[in-house]
């Protein structure tokens, strides 16, 4: 089992959520963020002053799927949420050592 962390545009999170569906993903956990990159933040003016934004808003979807789905999920991420700029996110995808669902005590492959 894996656990996919992808940190994404905003704008993109309803065409990410419909792809992973598509690819058989049950379920995930979605969190407003800030956060840069590369981008390092940008530039902005407000009544006339300018102001730097250090963080930019982004989403963080995190993902726990087994070993066969790890690829397909991946894939449905980038396929969604490219745009071909800057700041389009990052994926990680760590090991899952145990998962366990609280409702049934179902663990893991069968509690994702």
């Amino acid at each position: 089992m894996k656990l996919i962390t992808a940190v994404i545009k905003p704008f993109r999170l309803d065409d990410v959520r419909n792809a992973l569906a598509e690819v058989g993903v049950q379920g995930m956990t979605v969190t407003e963020v800030k956060g840069f990159g590369r981008q390092r933040g940008h530039t902005e003016l407000y009544r006339g002053a300018e102001y730097v934004v250090d963080f930019l808003p982004k989403v963080k979807i995190e993902l726990a799927v087994a070993d066969d789905m790890v690829e397909r999920a991946i894939e449905a991420i980038v396929d969604s949420a490219r745009t071909g700029k800057v700041g389009d996110g990052k994926i990680f995808v760590v090991a899952l050592e145990q998962v366990v669902r609280i409702r049934t005590g179902e663990t893991d492959e069968q509690a994702i």
